[in-house]
């Protein structure tokens, strides 16, 4: 690790998971390299393995922080209200992960791969931000709706993400594939799957 303080170590870490960030909105997973990363900082390739060893830790870093943040949003949903329906929470956290593509986007991917080639340190504080999205549902379901099972919930929820990605987005090449093999496939939003979901497992 290089020498400076932890704010200067914290936001150059920043600064190489918002750039790969930025790639992933235009490129894909095995498209994007170091090299890549690094052309949209404002340091060169081998600075970046000062801060991670490997392109697998990057994109760990930045799910890591899209869960983060989805866990401070769930966390204000839950402070914010006194009680809320079915819906109302049903929709409160389809619009959250609405606005979240990127780490439904990130759930699509092969998770083996980008965990085992992370190392322990950097895969534990990804874990931690995982932990704490699940504690936010976990405190909005026990607020909101005391006798429903949150465990059982969580057990069939947060599986269930890893697929909204590729039934609410696909490529024209897709789309053209299931075309040809006359798959009756309609697209639906991030919102209507997930609103769906929630309101199935809430009995509603």
């Amino acid at each position: 690790m290089p020498k400076g303080s932890p704010e200067l170590t914290a936001s150059r870490r920043e600064e190489i998971v918002s750039a790969c960030e930025k790639l992933y909105q235009t490129m894909s997973f095995k498209e994007i390299t170091l090299k890549e990363i690094s052309i949209e900082t404002s340091f060169s390739r081998p600075s970046i393995y000062n801060y991670f060893q490997t392109k697998e830790e990057i994109f760990l870093a930045l799910m890591q922080r899209e869960y983060e943040s989805w866990a401070a949003e769930l966390t204000v949903l839950c402070e914010k209200n006194e009680t809320l329906s079915a819906e109302g929470f049903a929709g409160g956290v389809a619009r959250s992960l609405e606005e979240h593509t990127q780490l439904l986007k990130l759930l699509a991917m092969n998770h083996y791969d980008m965990e085992e080639n992370s190392r322990p340190e950097r895969l534990c504080e990804f874990k931690a931000a995982y932990g704490a999205s699940l504690d936010a549902v976990r405190m909005c379901l026990k607020k909101f709706f005391p006798k429903t099972d949150s465990e059982r919930f969580l057990f069939v929820f947060f599986p269930f993400l890893f697929g909204v990605y590729p039934y609410s987005v696909a490529t024209q090449k897709q789309l053209d594939a299931m075309r040809d093999a006359k798959i009756d496939f309609r697209k639906h939003s991030i919102y209507e799957i997930v609103y769906d979901c929630v309101m199935q497992l809430l009995g509603g």
